[in-house]
């Protein structure tokens, strides 16, 4: 059994307007039969000196997974893995991001990670990044919510998003 998720054409209004095809990505619904391997890693910077900064998964994704999540997160500029959509988020982490992505006017697509548990479990493998929301930016991983909060707040994610909507 599986879950196709399609990631619809977005059409720019800016200067750079372009459209993009649907992408469509059919995902198996039961877990991949791998327990997770977690462990934390200590990452001492600045004034936050001995705090637990990541948490890294120990195990590589499925090759399978892998090829479906690289398509779909290249398949548009942004793209935000999220509980719930933009427009029902279901986690306030989520719906903090979604309203961020928002303010700056970036077109993204969203992806209801509680559709699919071996969707959520292979985007935590593929990102070495435990929790979500999950940010894509340019087919890259940005991040969380503190770290689009914090790069909202400084101005830099502005400035990569109209970079990068712009190329």
């Amino acid at each position: 059994m599986s879950l196709a998720i399609t990631v619809p054409s977005v059409l720019r209004t800016s200067p750079c307007t372009r459209a993009e095809s649907d992408v469509s990505l059919s995902l198996p619904t039961a877990h991949f039969g791998r327990a997770l391997r977690c462990s934390t890693i200590p990452i001492a910077t600045g004034n936050r000196r001995g705090r637990l900064r990541s948490i890294r998964c120990l195990s590589a994704p499925d090759p399978n997974l892998k090829a479906m999540l690289d398509k779909v997160v290249t398949s548009q500029k942004i793209v935000l893995f999220m509980k719930g959509t933009k427009d029902f988020p279901q986690c306030g982490f989520s719906n903090t991001v979604v309203q961020i992505l928002r303010s700056l006017n970036a077109p993204f697509e969203t992806i209801n990670i509680l559709e699919n548990e071996a969707l959520r479990q292979g985007l935590k493998e593929y990102s070495s990044w435990p929790t979500f929301p999950q940010l894509y930016i340019d087919g890259e991983f940005f991040g969380g919510c503190d770290i689009t909060v914090e790069a909202y707040k400084s101005g830099e994610l502005q400035e990569l998003l109209e970079r990068t909507i712009c190329s």
